[in-house]
């Protein structure tokens, strides 16, 4: 029986680690390498705090796409990439068929997602075996935007930014549920500019010093929600896959500025929002 284990055990670290090559060969022929998050990247990018201890969790595996410090020797699927864990991973393959109950693993999680601090083999070695959960140890880190498994690590530029924006701004906490998505690379640093240049006339036409909070909230209200309830309204994003209410904001915006440099006076943002979807409708006929 231990030799018919034994067997089992290299069988299926062989096997992990060919589909661990065939993955890595898969990825560089597309040019987007399968590798695991890296849990110090994320925290600098979306400013991440915490973490707070939230106890012993059965955690969905599939939710468990980073590491805090092995993301260089597992793939996306937790493959391993390389031999020098082949006793480690073994043992723990070995308990596996033994039925042999081992300690939870620990884990950040942020948003939607887990990020491994210790037990990295067991989560390979259980993901290889078909399970669908495992009990871990889970700490808890605050984080201001939605990370989602499916989080790639060429996602984390635009949620950075939004995350920088919302860190500029305080919307989050002045107008409590707004959300502004966008996907445009440099969305968020335009509609900051947006906010400036709002807040510039303002002060113009109230004669006083508007404060970066006053100006926020104003522009959220009397531009942005206009136009945003327009796209709503009209469900034009349902012909623009892949693109965001805040792109339109920015296209309306852009579509505006235009019309005023060709001597055309400025309209309300709900009229220029609903132009602009007539013009896109229109573009959509065959």
């Amino acid at each position: 029986m231990l030799d018919e284990i034994a067997s089992r055990v290299h069988a299926d670290f062989a096997r992990a680690r060919s589909r661990a090559f065939l993955s890595d060969i898969l990825g560089f022929l597309s040019g987007r390498p399968k590798r695991l998050l890296s849990y110090d990247q994320v925290k600098e990018k979306l400013h991440i705090g915490g973490p707070i201890h939230r106890g012993i969790r059965t955690v969905e595996i599939a939710r468990i796409v980073g590491s805090v410090n092995r993301y260089v020797d597992f793939d996306h699927a937790f493959l391993p990439l390389h031999n020098r864990i082949a006793s480690r991973w073994q043992n723990i393959d070995r308990a596996f068929y033994e039925d042999i109950s081992l300690p939870p693993i620990v884990l950040y999680k942020v948003g939607e997602v887990y990020f491994v601090v210790d037990g990295h083999p067991r989560v390979s070695v259980a993901r290889q075996q078909g399970q669908e959960f495992i009990e871990a140890e889970v700490r808890e880190c605050h984080v201001k935007v939605p990370v989602e498994p499916d989080l790639r690590p060429e996602d984390l530029e635009i949620l950075g930014a939004r995350v920088e924006f919302l860190d500029r701004t305080g919307l989050d906490w002045l107008r409590p549920g707004a959300v502004i998505e966008v996907s445009i690379p440099d969305g968020y640093s335009r509609i900051l500019e947006h906010i400036a240049v709002h807040r510039y006339f303002m002060g113009l036409d109230q004669q006083r010093d508007i404060s970066e909070e006053e100006a926020v909230t104003h522009w959220y209200d009397t531009v942005y929600l206009p136009i945003a309830k327009v796209i709503r309204e009209r469900d034009i994003l349902g012909e623009l896959p892949g693109k965001t209410e805040g792109d339109l904001y920015l296209w309306v915006l852009d579509h505006q500025h235009f019309l005023f440099d060709q001597g055309q006076d400025l309209s309300p943002p709900e009229v220029a929002a609903e132009q602009y979807v007539d013009r896109l409708e229109g573009s959509f006929e065959p």
